[in-house]
This record gives structure tokens, sequence and C-alpha cells, in this order.
């Protein structure tokens, strides 16, 4: 990339973007065109001064800033397809006898005792293992092996996780927090985009907050709330591992709707029924390894409807029992 023999005009045609860079360091840009370089240099040295730095610094900033969002726009570009994973071994060394390819847009559940290996199956995928874990297991992306640059970029990663453990240790308040994520996604009305995240986190948590909370005064149900309405906002990467969110503390429902929408590819830990059903089909565990692959039947997505109106017979007595109101046995749920 050469800066030094390349015109404000020019600059600005190919990568639009660099304006933010000069609004950033305070540079007004010329209405006339000049070379880069030449206009740089008839700033004055009080200005450099004050800012710390020299023209030579600015051009070797804004080339680093030019390569990091060329980078993320072909990785945003460039989205997957397909996530397949080859059979490693259990915990007892028997070959794990399966293929299996995940597309955009489907939905995979995950189930098993504790400890049959439900979040090493997570865990494998998040790292995109190449036989190097415990199961030697193998993850393609779009049928092929993922490059070390895929792997093990902090900045663009493919996999975006959602534990049963959130905590914040930031000392900033929702908004700045989200601020914070919408700017490094270049989002265009971050107002709009904020108030949207925090009202679905409120309605996924039932318990209120705003904008103005310190994250680190949220409980558990709120943070992941929050966390959950992030990624369906914010989150680019094309993959989404869930891990447990019936444990969360929020409206599980309403939170997996809200996450399987844009065409990504999600794998869900759960022992929740209702979840469990829910997804495209689902991967039996046992002893670390996976032992069946079933289909949700038609007969099953039936039930969901059936175990959906059970569970908000349950939900609406541990809301009155959280309210302080008594309970009598018309709110028995019926079976």
């Amino acid at each position: 990339m050469d800066l030094k023999n390349i015109s404000i005009n020019n600059l600005l045609n190919q990568y639009p973007f660099s304006r933010k860079f000069f609004e950033v360091q305070e540079i007004e840009l010329p209405e006339v065109d000049f070379l880069l370089v030449d206009y740089l240099s008839e700033i004055s040295e009080e200005f450099w001064e004050d800012k710390g730095i020299d023209p030579e610094q600015i051009l070797f900033s804004l080339e680093a800033f030019i390569e990091a969002d060329l980078k993320q726009q072909a990785l945003s570009e460039n989205w997957i397809d397909t996530v397949a994973i080859l059979g490693g071994h259990n915990k007892s060394g028997e070959k794990e006898d399966v293929s299996l390819v995940f597309r955009r847009g489907s939905v995979t559940t995950i189930v098993g005792p504790t400890g049959s290996g439900k979040s090493r199956l997570l865990a494998d995928i998040e790292w995109m293992a190449q036989g190097d874990s415990p199961t030697g297991r193998k993850v393609l992306i779009d049928g092929k092996e993922p490059g070390q640059e895929i792997r093990f970029s902090l900045e663009h990663k493919l996999v975006a996780q959602l534990s049963q453990n959130m905590n914040f240790v930031m000392d900033v308040s929702v908004r700045e927090f989200l601020e914070m994520h919408a700017g490094c996604r270049k989002v265009k009305d971050v107002n709009r985009t904020i108030f949207d995240i925090v009202a679905e986190a409120n309605r996924l948590s039932g318990e209120a907050f705003d904008m103005n909370t310190p994250v680190t005064s949220l409980s558990g149900g709120q943070s992941r709330a929050l966390m959950i309405a992030d990624t369906a906002f914010l989150s680019s990467s094309p993959i989404i591992l869930i891990d447990e969110i019936e444990n969360a503390g929020i409206d599980r429902k309403k939170a997996l709707q809200l996450l399987v929408r844009n065409e990504k590819i999600v794998l869900m830990a759960t022992h929740d029924p209702i979840l469990a059903l829910m997804g495209h089909q689902r991967l039996v565990i046992r002893n670390g390894g996976i032992a069946k692959i079933l289909e949700t039947s038609p007969e099953e997505q039936k039930m969901i409807h059936v175990l959906q109106k059970l569970d908000e017979q349950w939900f609406n007595l541990r809301h009155k029992i959280r309210m302080g109101e008594r309970i009598g046995t018309a709110d028995s749920p019926g079976i």
C-alpha cells in the first residue's frame, strides 16, 4: 500500500472508511485535492507537537487502520456455509464413527448426562480442533481445514460462545459497554442498536435494568440476557455455541428464537426437553463420544407445544411465588 503517492481524493474513493481515521485524529481534510504527504507536511509543527506524533507516524497508523478494516471486511464477507465434524474417540478410546455437517440456519442440540462430554464437544468446535484435542476430533469449515489465522485469531473469531457462567469485571455502564462493542463493529445507528439490545435483554431476563446500570451490578440472569442480546445484534460470528442456557435465569425460548435468526449455525448443549426438541437434530453424548444422532420427528415437534404449555404454567407459578403472592390448587400445572 503506497500512501506516499496517493492523492486525498483517491484515498477516500478507494477506502471511504479512512475518513473516520482523520476525524479521530482531528485532521481536517481540504476541499481541493492534494497528495496526502504534501498536505500533511503543510500542517503546522505546533499541531504535530500537540498531538505527540509526526506525518510519518500518521501514515504508518493510517496504513495499519486500513489493513485492519480490510481484513475485517474480508472475514465478514467470507460467510461460511457449513461446519463439519469428523469423529474422534470417546473416553475409552472407542472410535466415534460419525461425520456431521451443520448448515447455515440450522439448530443442533447436544444432550447427555452431566459429565458426559457435551462441553468438550462445544470446545472442539470453538477451537476448531484438528486432532489435537483429547477427543481427536477434526473440524472443517466449508469442507476445508481452517488455517492458523482462523483458528487462533482473537479479533475475528468465527465462533461466539455463550456459557452458563458470565461475569463482568469492567467498571462501566451498560451504555458504555455497548457503545464500545458497537464502535468495534462500525454500527451506523449506535443509539438505536443500544436501545434495541437493552429492550431485548429486559424482555429475556424479567429483571429490569437501564442503560446507566453498572455492568458489575447486574445479576447473573441480567448479565446473560445482556450478552445474548448483544450477540444477536452485534456479533458477526457465523457460529454460535450455547452451554446450558436454561440455567441462565432467563426466558430460554425467547433467547433461542433471538439467536437463531440471521442464518447462523447454532449448537446448544442442554438438559431442557423443550430446547432439546427445538433443534433440527440432537446429538446424544455418552462417555465422551457422540453415541447417537436423532432427527427431531414430527411427533416430537407436536410434543413441544404440550411441553411449552406446561412450562408457561410453571413460569406463572414461579412468578407468583417470587412476587410474594399466595398460590392454590388452581395454580397447579395440569398434565
